[in-house]
């Protein structure tokens, strides 16, 4: 097998996976040198020139010259009779240039050759998809589910490229058949061995950002900015928007009529809840509408712990917490603050002090409102010595009717 006959048993190889003909040659030198290491320990004393333009390359083998009879390395010296045979202005100590036809280098170095090669050749296009895809980070991809293999799912795109979707990157009401079409953003780009694996994520977040730009024109064309996104994949989710032009309603351009925009989306990722919020520059705005419809009386937001303390009547904290407390967990993630939510005192909260009488005696309860004390809040705003002051009654007496009270109106 001669030099080009070599590079075209490759020709296939090339043209499938795309390596340009400078590439191969480079991939061809380096191997050959990798060859010439094992057969020769070292390559040091050889050239190899490779020619991109003819598709061909030369081994050269550099020997040097040494008295007759003092070779110890026929290898790597060579006598100076024999070298005059070639060039008698030869002389002892210098170098003689030799080349060496692939031929010489024998059927087993040759195969060995082909096998370097084909190692090489994959090793180039590994390192060729590794880069492609990891600049792909963030990207949907769309494929076909090839194969189901214990807690992942394998697919394969249009190009043949495949992607591991693990089990915890799926969808918790995902199920998958052989053959479906399905749709997951590339999450990150890892090697197992020497072969590029990508991962793809139909959990992550981004999933859902870039769901929203396919399905929403003027989030993808800058007109509407997607602020931030978060979720708990397949229950719910909360996306913060934005308008450069105050004309434009971002919330109403994502939801659309009847929320005809953002229903695919919504059933892409197996009926997930997505509350969408216009972004506030003003933090307590930002945590009120991160916390949707409830109505609260009053946020403090502490800069420094990024801590948000939410004040809303008792009725609402239960839609404030939200089902798992998701509610309030997605509104901590949106806003950036760690919410917390307290109960806020209100007149109404407030109960008669008779209207306790099945579980106080009446003359106890008649005590109290002789001196004012005709509410349970009059009384458990003030502490016990203060009450034994206004009182005609035991101290464990008053502790038990603040109980009694307390837990009625603090549950």
């Amino acid at each position: 097998m001669d030099n080009l006959a070599l590079i075209e048993s490759f020709g296939d190889f090339k043209d499938e996976k795309g390596i340009s003909k400078i590439d191969l040659m480079a991939i061809i030198e380096d191997s050959l040198k990798t060859l010439l290491k094992k057969r020769y320990d070292s390559d040091d004393h050889f050239d190899v020139i490779v020619n991109p333009d003819k598709g061909d390359f030369q081994i050269f083998l550099n020997k040097k010259i040494v008295e007759d009879q003092m070779s110890e390395d026929d290898d790597l010296e060579i006598e100076i009779s024999e070298a005059k045979k070639i060039d008698t202005t030869f002389e002892v100590g210098e170098e003689f240039t030799q080349e060496i036809p692939l031929a010489q280098l024998g059927r087993r170095n040759i195969l060995t050759l082909k096998q370097i090669l084909a190692t090489k050749l994959q090793e180039h296009n590994n390192a060729a998809m590794y880069e492609m895809f990891k600049d792909r980070i963030g990207e949907v991809i769309v494929g076909e589910v090839h194969h189901i293999r214990g807690k992942q799912v394998i697919i394969l795109d249009d190009e043949g490229n495949e992607y591991i979707l693990p089990k915890e990157n799926q969808i918790p009401t995902d199920f998958f058949k052989k053959g479906e079409s399905i749709r997951a953003v590339i999450e990150k780009v890892d090697f197992k061995g020497s072969k590029p694996q990508i991962i793809v994520s139909r959990t992550a977040p981004k999933f859902l950002e870039k769901l929203l730009e396919l399905e929403i024109p003027e989030i993808l064309d800058g007109t509407i900015i997607l602020k931030k996104a978060v979720r708990i994949p397949g229950e719910k989710a909360k996306i913060a928007v934005d308008a450069l032009d105050e004309r434009i309603d971002p919330v109403g351009a994502c939801v659309g009529v009847k929320g005809s925009r953002i229903h695919g989306v919504v059933r892409e990722l197996r009926n997930e809840n997505i509350d969408v919020i216009q972004w506030s520059k003003n933090p307590e705005v930002l945590v009120k509408r991160a916390l949707g419809g409830v109505e609260i009386n009053k946020v403090e937001i502490n800069e420094e712990d990024h801590y948000a303390l939410v004040y809303a009547p008792v009725d609402e904290i239960s839609k404030i917490i939200g089902k798992q407390g998701q509610n309030i967990k997605l509104a901590s993630w949106l806003s950036g603050y760690e919410i917390d939510v307290y109960r806020e005192k209100q007149e109404d909260d407030d109960v008669e002090l008779k209207e306790f009488d099945d579980e106080i005696e009446q003359w106890i309860i008649d005590e109290f409102t002789k001196v004012g004390l005709d509410t349970a809040r009059s009384i458990l705003d003030k502490d016990t010595d203060a009450l034994l002051n206004l009182v005609d009654l035991e101290e464990e007496t008053i502790e038990e009717v603040k109980t009694i009270l307390r837990e009625e109106l603090e549950g």
